[in-house]
């Protein structure tokens, strides 16, 4: 009698040891698929409000831990305040701050928000050569890190040149180009300014072997807006990250005369929201049309398919524009995750 119970006891332990086990994988597996990924933002922040929009959205991802901003075209020093002052508002001054190219420019439409801002009193890093921090951290990293690309990428290009090895470590998501629309669902293409503003920088960029490459033209991005109830639910939040958002917005849009001449824009609706899309399509691709194609670049800017060119994945249009707008309110809308560990 004792040998069987004892027998009865060890089976009923096996069975659990391995129902155990099982359900240890499942929550391994579980994790590691809800894992945030490291991301680095490329931007060109103070030149289009989108930039903001799609930084605070990345922000407010929980599936992007972002590892490093790194500010691009034009001068860009200037566009660093902008960055600290917003990764302060968030309470993520862990995250670095890198300084592209430096090239010429002037002031930008979000100036005034940093009006008096002291970035020596910013407790985070910034790192002088921003593209060396770009080149350190794709090689450094034990997996693959995603380059959100939301400008015209002179920086870019020349993290290619110094270590043309990044490309087989970074994922590419980036907001380029015009393939059969324009601005504003305009039936022609024509040069979109993340391309015409550095031509030499964009054909690089989109000749270089990604590990993998996914980019949003004009004909999704310059789909989006919000309106309506929805950006008056983004308008009325109190969350801190909102609040600076639209501050910004409200500065910039006084810079632009085509914007200024309409008093109750701010009020009721956002202008253009095109990085936004580069930030989702490192998120997922659900709500997009995608299609493998090699573009090539004119020296004037234009983006023109051409099957000799590599091809790359580009979100060619949308299968549901309404329920990206809904997620991207919802994502606003939402607490900021913890901070990457």
């Amino acid at each position: 009698m004792s040998s069987r119970l004892a027998l009865t006891a060890t089976r009923a332990l096996a069975r659990f040891l391995t129902l155990a086990f099982v359900l240890a994988l499942a929550s391994a597996a579980s994790g590691a698929s809800s894992r945030a990924v490291p991301v680095v933002v490329a931007t060109d922040i103070g030149d289009d409000i989108d930039d903001t929009w799609a930084l605070v959205l990345a922000l407010k991802s929980p599936e992007l831990d972002v590892k490093l901003v790194l500010t691009d075209y034009g001068d860009t020093a200037r566009r660093v305040p902008i960055v600290a002052r917003l990764l302060q508002v968030a309470g993520r001054t862990e995250i670095p701050i890198g300084i592209g190219v430096r090239q010429e420019g002037g002031p930008t439409g979000q100036d005034e928000w940093v009006k008096g801002y002291d970035l020596a009193s910013y407790p985070g890093r910034v790192h002088e050569d921003g593209v060396q921090a770009l080149v350190d951290l794709a090689l450094a990293s034990k997996e693959p890190v995603t380059l959100v690309a939301l400008g015209p990428p002179p920086s870019l290009a020349e993290a290619l040149r110094r270590e043309p090895r990044i490309a087989g470590k970074l994922r590419l998501a980036g907001m380029y180009g015009s393939l059969r629309t324009g601005y504003s669902g305009k039936p022609k293409p024509e040069p979109e300014w993340n391309v015409k503003a550095s031509a030499t920088a964009a054909r690089a960029l989109l000749a270089a072997p990604w590990r993998e490459a996914t980019l949003t033209p004009l004909d999704t991005c310059g789909l989006v807006t919000l309106s309506g109830e929805r950006y008056a639910r983004l308008r009325a939040s109190k969350d801190p990250l909102l609040v600076a958002l639209f501050e910004n917005y409200e500065l910039w849009c006084r810079t632009k005369p085509w914007c200024a001449k309409e008093p109750d824009r701010v009020a009721t609706r956002s202008s253009t929201l095109f990085d936004t899309v580069a930030v989702y399509l490192a998120v997922a691709r659900d709500l997009v049309v995608t299609e493998a194609l090699g573009v090539r670049v004119t020296d004037d800017g234009m983006t023109l398919l051409d099957p000799a060119a590599r091809p790359l994945l580009w979100a060619t249009a949308w299968k549901d524009l309404d329920g990206y707008e809904e997620w991207l309110t919802r994502r606003l809308l939402a607490a900021p995750p913890g901070r990457a560990r």
